[in-house]
């Protein structure tokens, strides 16, 4: 299989090493609150509890943070939030995915089409770059668990529809519909996973070769994912060996 991204090598150990930890747990105990409130208080009779769980244990959220998530939309005492998208094009054209929880719907899409502005860039309409991406689950995997047929086997026999293998890891991708099935499989062949999450998946990245335009877009992103209110960020971009190094 194809290539695992440079790009998307890189903003996984830039959001492992740039991350602040105190905005992270917000934003993934948010995640967690919300999936809560919305059905079963139990992770194992609620999916996206369940995801939104795993994901804040693997970025090693401690565990009072997420019962105190889940206790507070118990509680009925939780926010209300609306789960938007915004969709609009940065530096360069690159198609961007924006996905975000608000209690203030105004105050959230001004400061996403600010930062848009000021990039060089422009907030489209919903459905402007949409079609550009795929909703898929991804399932990673390090690099230890196993060489990249190991891996591909287990991963047809889960049910998944694609691997990328490289020296950083597995990374394997399938129906965001089978993502909670496709991983219980995987778990019990492989052992548990890296990271289990739904994304947006660019179809036809673009390849970035300039330093200037790669710089641009991510301070656009990283802008972005400093909001409070944005929980995550996508692009339809890959940076070239010699950008990637640069940067």
């Amino acid at each position: 299989m194809a290539g695992h991204s440079k790009w998307a090598n890189i903003q996984h150990r830039k959001g492992r090493q740039d991350a602040i930890r105190s905005k992270l747990f917000s934003k993934l105990a948010k995640e967690i609150t919300v999936a809560a409130k919305m059905g079963d208080p139990d992770p194992d009779k609620n999916p996206r509890l369940r995801l939104a769980v795993k994901e804040a244990k693997s970025n090693s959220v401690p565990k009072d943070v997420i019962d105190r998530a889940i206790k507070k939309a118990i509680g009925g005492d939780a926010e209300n939030y609306d789960e938007i998208r915004y969709e609009g094009y940065g530096p360069n054209g690159i198609a961007i995915m924006v996905e975000a929880m608000t209690d203030n719907r105004n105050r959230t899409a001004s400061n996403v089409r600010s930062y848009f502005t000021k990039s060089g860039g422009d907030m489209g309409q919903t459905g402007s770059v949409a079609f550009m991406f795929d909703r898929m689950g991804e399932i990673m995997y390090p690099a230890s668990v196993g060489d990249a047929d190991t891996v591909m086997m287990a991963a047809i026999e889960a049910g998944a529809d694609d691997v990328e293998s490289d020296e950083d890891g597995h990374w394997i991708y399938c129906a965001d519909t089978d993502l909670n099935d496709v991983a219980a499989a995987l778990e019990a062949e492989l052992g548990e996973s890296e990271t289990t999450k739904l994304i947006w998946k660019p179809q036809a990245p673009t390849e970035i070769d300039d330093l200037e335009t790669a710089q641009k877009l991510m301070k656009l992103i990283e802008t972005l994912e400093d909001d409070d209110d944005v929980q995550t960020v996508t692009g339809n971009f890959d940076l070239s060996e010699q950008v990637a190094a640069d940067l």
